[in-house]
């Protein structure tokens, strides 16, 4: 699974002559946003997909999946290893119906501890997202690709 969702872009001018660029998410209705340039503009998308998961995951709501792959046309932002991480923790707690307290449970720690865990704020460490995994029985498989020697 890739941690990539699509963004829209569409100039917005103003009756100055100024423009900016207003970015939707087509997997979260919830995020509009703005950047004067592209750039920037992608940047605030990712950080307002990143609040839309946030909050998602305080409601207790479903997370869109991200793309499985890109088409090569459009624009992408990626999350971070460690939102990506957490998201699918929240997720396949979701799907498994294991609560926080449940987990706090299975791993022998305080709630306080296991909610950080989906804090997207919350720098965890990766010995404790893997303590989290293996708390759920699903394995955590982490691959990179080494880049060929010229």
């Amino acid at each position: 699974m890739s941690r990539f969702y699509e963004l829209n872009f569409t100039m917005d001018e103003a009756e100055d002559g100024t423009h900016s660029w207003l970015v939707t998410a087509p997997a979260f209705p919830e995020v509009t946003t703005f950047g004067d340039t592209q750039p920037e503009a992608a940047l605030e998308g990712l950080k307002a997909i990143e609040e839309a998961i946030a909050a998602r995951m305080a409601d207790g709501e479903s997370i869109p999946l991200p793309l499985e792959e890109t088409k090569g046309v459009g624009r992408y932002v990626e999350l971070s290893v460690l939102v990506f991480l957490k998201c699918g923790l929240y997720m396949i707690c979701k799907a498994k119906d294991v609560s926080r307290a449940e987990l706090a449970r299975r791993l022998g720690w305080h709630r306080e501890q296991v909610d950080r865990l989906f804090r997207l704020d919350h720098k965890s460490q990766m010995d404790q997202i893997e303590a989290a995994f293996k708390a759920l029985e699903v394995p955590l498989d982490v691959g990179f690709q080494l880049p060929v020697a010229a």
